[in-house]
C-alpha cells in the first residue's frame, strides 16, 4: 500500500517537475512574442503544440515512475484518475475566465507574469487532463513489471 502512495505521489512531482522545466524552457526559447499573440495574453499556436507535446512526454514519464515504484497498474490508474479529475476541476473556470482577454500585453513580459496572465483556448485547458490521463497510463504501461522476467532466464542468459 505505501509504494502505491508513494509511487502516485512521486509520479505526480516528477510530471509537475518536468512540465515547470521543460515549459520555462519553451517560454525562453520562443520569447514573449512566439508564446503569445500579438498584442494580447493569448497563447500562440507555437505555444499551444509544444504545450501538447510536453505535456503528453510527462505525462509518459509520470506513469512509467509510478508503475516502477508502485510496481503495479492499480496505482498508475489512480494517478491518471486524479490528473484526469483534477485537471477538469482546473479547467473548468477557463470557460468564464474574460479578465486575460480585457489585458493588453505591452513588450517582453517576464516569466512568472507570463505564468499568471496566459490565456489558453478552453478546448485546450479540457484537452490536456485527457492527455495526461492517456500519457500516464501508457507509460506505466511501458513499464509494467514483469512476473516471468525474474524467474525464468532469457534465451541470452541461458
Amino acid at each position: 500500500m505505501l509504494r502505491n502512495i508513494l509511487g502516485v505521489i512521486v509520479g505526480y512531482v516528477v510530471m509537475a517537475a518536468f512540465v515547470f522545466v521543460s515549459f520555462s524552457v519553451v517560454y525562453m526559447i520562443l520569447g514573449t512574442e512566439g508564446s503569445f499573440s500579438a498584442g494580447s495574453y493569448e497563447v500562440s499556436g507555437g505555444w499551444i503544440v509544444a504545450s501538447v507535446v510536453l505535456s503528453l512526454i510527462a505525462a509518459l514519464i509520470g506513469g512509467m515512475v509510478c508503475t516502477i515504484i508502485s510496481r503495479n497498474m492499480k496505482a498508475t490508474m489512480v494517478l491518471a484518475g486524479i490528473v484526469l479529475i483534477l485537471g477538469m476541476v482546473m479547467a473548468v473556470p477557463t470557460l468564464s475566465d474574460t479578465a486575460a482577454e480585457a489585458s493588453v500585453r505591452t513588450g517582453d513580459v517576464p516569466m512568472m507574469e507570463a505564468m499568471q496572465k496566459a490565456k489558453q483556448p478552453s478546448w485546450l485547458a479540457f484537452l490536456n487532463p485527457v492527455i495526461g490521463a492517456v500519457g500516464i497510463l501508457l507509460g506505466g504501461r511501458k513499464k509494467r513489471p514483469s512476473s516471468t522476467a525474474t524467474s525464468q532466464p532469457s534465451a541470452r542468459q541461458v
